[in-house]
């Protein structure tokens, strides 16, 4: 399960042409691997998300390239950060972690949610409906997912899905963990203590304790362990080896985005910076470690700003393996 994961979010880089992505991709991968992260995970989205680009940029199959960086890496586990429920017919997504699994020799992990993004559903033609119909589907999906990756062959008939006797051959290699995303309180948390091996969460720090407290209280309601379940942080962060370097690049990737950092005043723009966390090693590692708290097992960290920049993926984990204790 994720202790320290190394998240791939876009695949747009400064002068990057779109026949060299992968590679670039591909060395990011290998970068963390060497530098100690546990886990390296890529989005599950068609179009880019807003807030790293528009939705022309460019974006690789989720499965399709993990399968490809299992052929390029060894140790690493490899997973979405996580699926969209509603992309795949779950019996389809038990078949494809399945195969990630036997092509990547047991390095394969599930992480999933329920959907998000409706701009991606309307434009693709994938069902988005209601915040309580993805989730009433993503409940279903990890009931038969669990089956099928368990080696059994399950058979059920809800609202959304139907399988019969779902055969999964040949099964995983391994136990495949299942990482659940996402902080809500009443549905996603309830799900992580029913389903989940991990629970990735999403929100700001001052409410990372009343997270892990609803987490506890889900756990404690279906008669489950707490410790059973790895809890990851997700955050963005831009590293470099100087704040000054670490601000250039920061400021250098939200003015790609249409934010003119140099307009704003001090105060505005130090409010834009405070979301990304930011600076030299020992301001990172300052940061991560006030984040490291009671409950917490590790985090999964993504670099829009500079993780293609050679070097930076091995200063992030150098700092953060010494936060986590690996």
């Amino acid at each position: 399960m994720t202790r320290l994961g190394y998240q791939i979010p876009n695949f747009t880089y400064p002068g990057v042409s779109p026949a060299d992505l992968f590679p670039t991709v591909v060395r990011q991968a290998r970068a963390a691997e060497a530098s100690g992260f546990d886990t390296v995970l890529v989005m599950d989205h068609f179009y880019q998300l807003p807030m790293l680009g528009p939705p022309e940029n460019e974006m690789f199959e989720c499965y399709t390239l993990l399968s490809a960086l299992a052929q390029h890496t060894e140790q690493v586990r490899l997973s979405a950060l996580v699926t969209g429920n509603t992309y795949r017919n779950p019996a389809l997504l038990a078949k494809e972690v399945t195969t990630l699994d036997h092509v990547s020799s047991g390095r394969a992990q599930l992480g999933i949610g329920a959907g998000w993004f409706e701009l991606e559903h309307d434009s693709l033609g994938f069902e988005f409906g209601t915040f309580t119909d993805r989730f009433s589907k993503l409940e279903e999906s990890l009931q038969i997912i669990r089956g099928m990756l368990a080696g059994s062959r399950p058979s059920f008939d809800g609202r959304w899905y139907r399988v019969d006797d779902a055969i999964n051959s040949p099964a995983p290699r391994s136990k495949i963990p299942i990482m659940i995303g996402g902080g809500g309180e009443k549905k996603t948390l309830r799900l992580v203590a029913l389903y989940g091996d991990e629970s990735n969460i999403i929100c700001q720090p001052n409410e990372i304790n009343r997270k892990l407290d609803a987490l506890a209280g889900h756990c404690e309601s279906v008669g489950r362990d707490r410790s059973e379940v790895v809890v990851s942080l997700q955050a963005n962060c831009c590293i470099a080896p100087t704040h000054e370097q670490a601000i250039a690049e920061a400021d250098a990737f939200l003015t790609s985005r249409g934010i003119d950092m140099a307009s704003l005043s001090e105060t505005e723009a130090n409010q834009i910076r405070s979301l990304i966390v930011l600076g030299d090693p020992d301001e990172v590692g300052e940061t991560f470690t006030n984040r490291m708290i009671d409950g917490v097992d590790g985090f999964t960290v993504n670099s829009p700003a500079n993780g293609h920049i050679e070097g930076r993926v091995e200063l992030l984990g150098e700092v953060l393996r010494k936060v986590v204790g690996i």
